[in-house]
C-alpha cells in the first residue's frame, strides 16, 4: 500500500515520504543549503594556518581581540574560521589575557 508521499522510481523501489524532501532538492533548498534560497557560502579558511608566520600570543591583546564579541565572549570557530587545534590555541590565549587584565571578561553595561 502506497500513500501520496510515496513514490516508484524508474527502477521499480518504493520511496516512502520522499515527496516534501524531492521538492525541497528541486528547488534548491535540500538539508545544509542556507534559508532564503541564496548560494553557498564561502568556506572559511583558518588564518593561523593560512599565514605560518602570525602567531598566537596572549600577550597580545590586538590580535585575540578579533576573536571575542563586543560582549567579551569567545567567537566560536565556526563563526571565526579557525581550525581546530588554532581555536583552542586562541581560547587558551584569550583566558590567559584575561587573567593578567589585557582583555576583558565582560564588558559593564551602560
Amino acid at each position: 500500500m502506497t500513500t501520496h508521499d510515496d513514490s516508484i522510481n524508474i527502477d521499480g523501489t518504493l520511496e516512502r515520504g520522499m515527496g516534501a524532501r524531492k521538492e525541497r532538492d528541486a528547488a534548491g533548498l535540500g538539508k545544509g543549503a542556507p534559508k532564503g534560497g541564496r548560494g553557498f557560502a564561502r568556506r572559511k579558511v583558518c588564518r593561523f594556518c593560512a599565514d605560518k608566520n602570525v602567531s598566537i600570543d596572549y600577550k597580545d591583546p590586538q590580535t585575540l581581540k578579533y576573536f571575542i564579541t563586543d560582549r567579551g565572549k569567545i567567537i566560536p570557530r565556526r563563526i571565526s574560521g579557525n581550525c581546530a587545534k588554532h581555536q583552542r590555541k586562541v581560547s587558551v590565549a584569550i583566558k590567559r589575557a584575561r587573567m593578567i587584565a589585557l582583555m576583558p571578561f565582560t564588558v559593564t553595561g551602560k
